[in-house]
């Protein structure tokens, strides 16, 4: 799904514009980036949680020539789904 059918969809069932509903999805978009820059968790009831994580320092193998380098350690953003979307997903698979 891309953000016009997103935008699209959530307009149609709240009853909303489409341009408050892109408003909406902006603002809630810049909440959470902000607060993970910050560190912090956002956990969304039913939905999961957003945090931060730091990947360790690595030896990465560059499969063209061979040759090996050093990944410097990083922080990535990380989604963990609730139980309420794991749920959902598992009885998708049950189904097929």
């Amino acid at each position: 799904m891309k953000n016009k059918e997103l935008v699209t969809e959530l307009a149609a069932r709240m009853g909303w514009t489409a341009q408050e509903v892109a408003e909406a999805l902006s603002v809630l978009s810049s909440v959470v980036s902000s607060r993970l820059v910050d560190n912090d968790t956002i956990y969304l009831q039913g939905f999961g949680q957003f945090e931060v994580k730091q990947k360790a320092e690595r030896i990465s193998v560059n499969p063209s020539n061979g040759k090996r380098y050093l990944v410097p350690p990083k922080l990535v953003p990380v989604f963990k789904p609730g139980t309420t979307v794991k749920n959902k997903l598992k009885e998708l698979g049950d189904h097929e």
